[in-house]
């Protein structure tokens, strides 16, 4: 069996005029075609942003983890995968932008 789940940075224009990140929501599916179309409506109606109050969103960098748990002899066993995604409209510097976020 396999989930998804994923954090990352939101990337917005805030109140002030000025772009800022901060942490986005935590989306769990049961794909990885899911969670990106979770992730993607989010984006686009403003949830995404763990409720920061940006005056609207360009984009975000995801950190994906799929799990896979398997049952053998009646022991569960996981094993995780990660990867990253960027969904929205974000120039290649905006994408350094989240990168560098998630360092720190």
């Amino acid at each position: 069996m396999k989930k998804y789940h994923a954090t990352g940075r939101v990337l917005g224009k805030l109140w002030m005029g000025e772009l800022g990140a901060y942490p986005a929501e935590q989306i769990s599916a049961n794909s990885k075609k899911a969670l990106l179309k979770k992730a993607g409506k989010m984006l686009k109606d403003g949830t995404l942003d763990s409720g920061a109050g940006f005056e609207y969103l360009k984009g975000a960098l995801l950190d994906i983890e799929e799990i896979e748990t398997r049952r053998i002899d009646g022991k569960e066993y996981s094993r995780s995968e990660f990867e990253f995604a960027i969904i929205g409209e974000l120039t290649e510097q905006e994408e350094g932008r989240l990168f560098r976020c998630l360092l720190y």
